[in-house]
């Protein structure tokens, strides 16, 4: 009730509305267009660049400031965003830290500090206006306004503290690059909510055409569930017929078929809501869940249900949805039987394996199996919508689902896999009080 409330009030405030949708309801990209090589570039722009930039500024076309060893220190940020452990997963936490670390410390921190030592000068005028151009350009404009601001204030105090004697921007220079500063920023965030909206219209649109299709996919399997109900029926009617017990297994083939598929279609529509998944508080058992799930999963026969084995080391609850989070553990348990399906596994007892348990104050649910493994040039792209490693059927939007849901419960999940030998995602999770 309250919070039907709270929505009828929102719906006559556009404005607050707009401002929930984009500051607290978007999805946070902390970094933009991610990939490897992306990193690697960027990261190569910043070793090189300070570099290029120290000895420009200083023996070039010589400021009235230029220091060294920040220029190295930079440097060897920008190095970081080189190595492998940082880069080979744009997705993961690391990387994301790293990232947002070297970006605030090289753009707003060092930028503001040579600009302040440097009175204001119109070569780092305009250089921080590029500055505010770029930092918008490679992360969320959210993270950039306030890296931007906490950065210059760190700056700022830095300069005062321990800086060089050097005076402040004159006072008849102020309105001038204030004017300069408000139009970069201005530009800046523009472009960077129009792209925003811009990359989530495109997704949500794909998304909900997706949606509709699986929903009207319902129509023929109910037309194929009555012509298994009117097969039973005849046979009931003709039990001495001689090819009764055929027509009966048919109509029982047909009738698994038609659960199949609604279960697929299921699927596809809660994928379909990839971006309109709604923060849960329901108090979800871990085991209980991955039990249910497992009982409940259309296997297509007796020996892929066998090879599933369920390890209970320690239950836990958490706070999400337990419909949602049903449908990551179906995405889970489907992706690794069609990768034991494709090893030509005999599925043998325990090849899909499941366990739940704890570990210092997180819940955590492994799902391995022992098929075909992820080749690790396509880890890092796993979990990206309409990224699929299974080019011939996947749609690519499973992975990208189960790592909304769960970071929407406020874990993480990550994966683990070597072609040809399986592969192990981890799902981590606070565990409610």
């Amino acid at each position: 009730m309250r919070s039907a409330r709270f929505h009828a009030w929102l719906a006559q405030r556009p404005l607050l509305q707009w401002l929930r949708e984009e500051l607290v309801l978007a999805p946070l990209e902390p970094i933009l267009h991610p990939s490897p090589r992306r990193l690697w570039w960027l990261g190569l722009s910043f070793f090189s660049g300070n570099a290029l930039f120290a000895w420009i500024w200083s023996a070039w076309l010589p400021q009235p400031y230029e220091n060294l060893p920040l220029r190295v220190m930079a440097s060897l940020l920008g190095y970081s965003l080189m190595t492998r452990r940082v880069n080979h997963d744009p997705s993961s936490r690391l990387a994301q830290r790293v990232f947002g670390l070297v970006f605030w410390v090289e753009l707003p921190v060092l930028f503001s500090w040579m600009y302040l030592c440097n009175s204001g000068s119109t070569v780092w005028l305009a250089t921080m206006a590029a500055m505010v151009l770029i930092y918008y350009h490679v992360t969320d404009w959210r993270l950039a306004t306030l890296g931007t601001i906490t950065g210059g204030l760190l700056a700022f105090g830095a300069f005062m503290a321990i800086g060089p004697a050097v005076p402040l921007l004159p006072p008849e220079q102020r309105a001038v690059h204030a004017v300069v500063f408000a139009f970069a920023w201005s530009i800046a965030l523009v472009l960077n909510l129009s792209s925003a909206n811009l990359r989530r219209e495109q997704l949500s649109s794909t998304l909900t055409t997706i949606g509709i299709m699986a929903h009207e996919l319902r129509t023929p399997l109910s037309t194929a569930a009555l012509l298994g109900d009117a097969i039973q029926l005849e046979v009931q009617r003709q039990p001495d017929n001689p090819r009764a017990q055929q027509l009966d297994k048919l109509a029982l083939r047909l009738h698994a078929l038609v659960r199949n598929m609604n279960h697929q279609i299921d699927t596809q529509i809660a994928n379909a809501k990839l971006l309109q998944l709604p923060r849960y508080t329901e108090r979800v058992w871990a085991s209980k869940v991955v039990q249910d799930v497992v009982v409940a999963y259309p296997y297509q026969s007796s020996r892929q249900r066998d090879c599933v084995k369920v390890i209970i080391h320690d239950d836990f609850s958490f706070r999400s949805s337990a419909t949602q989070f049903s449908q990551v553990l179906d995405n889970l348990i489907k992706n690794a039987l069609h990768s034991l399906m494709a090893a030509d596994s005999k599925y043998p007892a325990g090849a899909l394996r499941i366990e739940v348990g704890h570990s210092l104050h997180r819940g955590r649910i492994i799902v391995a199996d022992e098929g075909m493994g992820i080749d690790a040039a396509l880890l890092p792209q796993i979990f990206k919508p309409f990224f699929s490693s299974n080019r011939g059927t996947g749609h690519g939007l499973g992975l990208a689902f189960c790592q909304q849901v769960v970071q929407s419960a406020g874990g993480n999940i990550h994966v683990k896999s070597e072609f040809a030998v399986g592969a192990v995602f981890t799902i981590e999770l606070p565990i409610a009080p």
